[in-house]
């Protein structure tokens, strides 16, 4: 008996499969769906409040302390430190709406968002969310497809026609931000800007300057260069500051006695020899300087040092010059002046010399700027932005970016569509009658895609403080009668033609949101599981006491030292 015992070894136990690390944080299923969604609705209530011309600003805190107000989308969303794996895809299509067309960031965010806010009654009920995909994407190809017949094609033709549905579309673009009230004086002055730019209107090739104090419209467009006078020595205040059709010499050369490098070593016998070598370095730089003054140039630009030697050489000889110039400003005074930057003077000849008609340097604020007008080949301009306070220029010069990418792509296609919430009541209007023709459940999800679209109107409605219900139950009456460009109209607290209105956008701005808001909610839906590793207790410890994870892993001093 105890034999049999012995020899009876029972079923053998399983060992657990170990696949990932202890600690690994693992979640999946339809629950971990849910929570994503959840996170991304969370994220848009964030930004939800700044859509449109009555949104309100964020006024966001960094780390550092350095305070930012901003009803950029974009803007706050990437200030913003989100830590949630799902929802930061909200920050990318954010920043791929500002990167491509400039505006409509907002709008981005809170399609996607809508998307999945409208998705996730199906999926508590068990629809599997490939099929909601798939339905999603139907309605934005059909989307999308409705855009291109509705849009208004405007003629290039006439050119007066065609600069005013540039300004229109850069007012459209302002009407929501701090500067809303100078809407008219920038919208001018950003079409002037862009016009100024060649075909392919590079965006680097306008600067812009932001000068404390003032007011608003003392901001100006500059039809060439402007830059801030770079540091200088006791002797540029002799040089002149006023030139006509001025010789300019471009230069990545350091024009000042160069201090020998630390390991240099020289074996001199006698007094003479150290003085031959002090004499050669003289001799280098003024051969340097003989060199420009021969090109007869009178403005002289560097990106490196100017010292003081040099500039007191070149007051006495009345040529202006400037050292430690940005590189932005150098290149956009090539491409406005003509010539070419030099890293050598050994061949400053005519050709690699720019020119304009007009230089001078002048006090604008508090602040001295060196202006070159008039130049032969302006492809390139400065915008001099004034104003208030700090955030405020800042925020201006936002806005100002997100006009002038609006007007770019204006240019580049020339289809315009209404704003305000008529292109997406029309789409909506259409993809629910689309519903209606097609079995199963994909007329359910189509017709939640339609009514998602909505939420356009309807923050603009809830954001100036209106009833959106009933606005938005006379938009639906007004779409329903045929096709037409009805939407919000916050000045009148009612549904008016917001084509009449001038409320225009490029039709690539809603084209770019719906099909990124699109793929955001259609890849957020495809997740169903999250595994996250855990973070090393060393490494968190460290990053909390401001550390990094990699200190203190080398060898300890031996003992006795």
């Amino acid at each position: 008996m105890a034999q049999h015992e012995k020899g009876h070894r029972g079923p053998l136990m399983q060992p657990g499969i170990i696949l990932l690390k202890e600690g690994t944080d693992t979640s999946q299923g339809r629950g971990q769906l849910i929570s994503n969604i959840n996170a991304c609705q969370a994220v848009a209530d964030a930004v939800r409040t700044t859509l449109g011309p009555r949104g309100m600003d964020k006024l966001i805190v960094s780390q550092n302390g350095a305070a930012t107000i901003s009803n950029d989308g974009a803007t706050i969303m990437n200030l913003l430190d989100i830590v949630h794996p799902a929802a930061r895809t909200l920050t990318e299509i954010a920043k791929s709406q500002d990167a491509e067309v400039g505006d409509g960031t907002t709008s981005v965010v809170l399609l996607a968002s809508e998307f999945l806010k409208q998705a996730k009654p199906f999926i508590e009920d068990g629809l599997h969310s490939q099929v909601i995909i798939r339905s999603y994407r139907q309605a934005t190809n059909l989307a999308l497809q409705y855009i291109r017949e509705m849009a208004v094609t405007i003629k290039k033709e006439d050119k007066q026609e065609f600069r005013s549905l540039l300004e229109k579309c850069a007012a459209t673009s302002l009407s929501s931000k701090l500067v809303a009230r100078q809407k008219e004086f920038f919208s001018k002055l950003v079409v002037d800007a862009v016009t100024l730019l060649d075909d392919l209107l590079p965006l680097n090739m306008i600067g812009i300057k932001k000068i404390q104090g003032g007011a608003l419209e003392d901001s100006q467009l500059v039809a060439g260069v402007a830059f801030k006078k770079t540091f200088s020595y006791a002797g540029f205040e002799m040089q002149p500051k006023h030139y006509e059709n001025p010789k300019i010499v471009l230069l990545n050369v350091e024009l000042e006695l160069k201090r020998e490098k630390e390991n240099a070593e020289v074996r001199i016998e006698n007094i003479k020899e150290y003085q031959a070598v002090v004499d050669a370095e003289w001799e280098i730089l003024y051969d340097k300087l003989d060199k420009i003054y021969a090109t007869g140039a009178k403005v002289v630009l560097s990106k490196l040092p100017i010292g003081d030697v040099a500039t007191q050489w070149f007051a006495d000889r009345d040529v202006f010059c400037a050292g430690r110039v940005p590189e932005d400003d150098l290149q956009r005074t090539r491409k406005a002046c003509g010539g070419s930057i030099q890293s050598s003077v050994n061949n400053l000849i005519s050709d690699v010399l720019g020119d304009c008609e007009h230089f001078e340097e002048r006090q604008v604020g508090g602040e001295r700027f060196n202006f070159f007008r008039g130049c032969p080949k302006a492809k390139t301009c400065t915008i001099i932005l004034r104003g208030g306070a700090e955030q405020f220029i800042e925020e201006t010069a936002r806005s100002l970016h997100d006009a002038i990418m609006i007007v770019r792509r204006a240019i580049k296609n020339d289809t315009v569509v209404a704003g305000g919430g008529a292109i997406e009541m029309s789409l909506s209007k259409r993809l629910r009658d689309h519903a209606r023709t097609i079995p199963g459940k994909q007329q359910l999800l189509m017709a939640a895609y339609s009514q998602a679209l909505e939420i356009i109107p309807r923050q603009l409605c809830d954001n100036a403080g209106f009833d959106a219900t009933d606005i938005l139950n006379k938009l639906r009456r007004e779409h329903a009668a045929g096709p037409c460009w009805y939407g919000v109209d916050v000045h009148k607290e009612d549904a008016s033609d917001n084509f009449e209105a001038a409320v225009w956008e490029p039709a690539v701005v809603k084209i770019n949101a719906l099909t990124a808001a699109s793929e955001a909610a259609c890849m957020i839906l495809s997740v169903d599981e999250t595994i996250k590793a855990e973070t090393s207790q060393v490494a968190g410890a460290q990053a909390q006491a401001g550390g990094h994870p990699g200190m203190g892993r080398g060898r300890g001093m031996p003992a006795g030292r």
